[in-house]
């Protein structure tokens, strides 16, 4: 199992939630099979799986004047409901499944990004499939994941997976809102020919946070990470197997790309920090250029907002272009100290930078 290919099948909301507000146990126990199938394959499997609050909400009446002390409450009891549907079925196939609770704050710093990594890599090693949400009893609202397509996003991209399925109650990207009269369902997206702004929508479902735009553009992002991306309708039966084959939904091809582990780290941590650092034309053309470059204080014109040592913050250009994110060697108030100056240490190192 140390060299099975690793596949991340996220599962949204609507595809566990009934109408009614109850856990679709069928639909879990149809995805349980589905998953223990791709493990007699020798595929190494994790599940993100969203629904801990609309199983909290079919079995509580819980009701609050704070939404976010609703939302705790919910997902804290949700949470045992969820498990215990998904744990009976795994059982069902002589399987063991594990529970991974995690905020968006712990992949901010790369000691916890490694802490997961090989908490991660320790279960898949011992067979194990882990199902992983965000932990919404304790989130911050203003921290939050977008939604589970986000962070699933980050779990593929930090264990190396070759997959990444994205489930909803939608067939996939059309060419134009699915209701539309000749929308087509786009079977492999290339960005150039598609404008995801009008062919999307971002109508949020009843039970999850996110919309289509959402998962395109992290199917997006993941894809130029080196990573296969699959966004299918999972209320539909062996649709797994149907994705994998390019039988129905919208595939995202992979970039050939040699991006480090670490890089990939910058590159999903990059929205914790508000602040900014500004370059010049000469600095952008060398983090441009095929030489190895690295972003020197000489080369920057302003930063804005504080930061600490360590952070991840994003690069800009003097006319307002993002050019890339970068993990930064030193604190704002000593940066600012050496704007525009020779002989000092890089900023961002090289191994530490990520460009868009």
């Amino acid at each position: 199992m140390d060299t099975a290919k690793k596949i991340v099948v996220k599962i949204g909301s609507n595809v566990l939630t009934l109408a009614s507000g109850l856990s679709d146990k069928e639909r879990i126990a149809h995805i349980v099979d589905q998953v223990a199938n791709l493990k007699k394959a020798g595929f190494q499997v994790i599940l993100v799986s969203s629904g801990a609050v609309a199983a909290g909400r079919s079995i509580a009446n819980v009701k609050s004047s704070n939404a976010v002390s609703q939302r705790q409450v919910l997902a804290s009891i949700g949470q045992i409901e969820l498990m215990g549907v998904y744990n009976k079925e795994f059982i069902r196939h002589d399987l063991l499944c594990s529970q991974v609770l995690v905020t968006k704050e712990s992949f901010r710093t790369r000691q916890h990004y490694l802490n997961i990594k090989n908490c991660l890599d320790a279960l898949l090693e011992t067979n194990i499939t882990p199902i992983i949400n965000e932990n919404d009893v304790v989130s911050i609202t203003e921290l939050m994941f977008t939604d589970n397509d986000e962070l699933s996003g980050l779990v593929a991209s930090m264990i190396s997976a070759e997959s990444l399925i994205l489930l909803s109650n939608v067939d996939g990207i059309y060419t134009a809102h699915p209701n539309e009269p000749g929308a087509e369902l786009i079977k492999e997206f290339k960005d150039e020919t598609v404008d995801l702004e009008h062919a999307v929508s971002d109508v949020k479902s009843e039970f999850g946070r996110g919309g289509m735009l959402t998962k395109a553009n992290t199917a997006k992002q993941i894809a130029n990470l080196g990573i296969d991306v699959y966004i299918g309708n999972g209320n539909k039966n062996n649709i797994v197997k149907a994705l994998l084959q390019k039988e129905t939904g919208t595939f995202f091809k992979a970039a050939e790309t040699n991006t480090s582990p670490i890089k990939k780290w910058v590159a999903q941590a990059g929205d914790f920090s508000e602040a900014k650092i500004i370059i010049n034309n000469g600095a952008k053309e060398a983090l441009l250029s095929s030489n190895a470059s690295s972003v020197l204080p000489v080369g920057v014109v302003a930063i804005e907002g504080s930061f600490k040592k360590g952070d991840v913050i994003n690069i800009f250009d003097e006319d307002k272009n993002n050019i890339g994110l970068g993990k930064v060697a030193y604190d704002s108030e000593e940066a600012n100290l050496y704007i525009g100056e020779r002989d000092h240490n890089p900023l961002v190192h090289y191994n530490y930078l990520f460009l868009n």
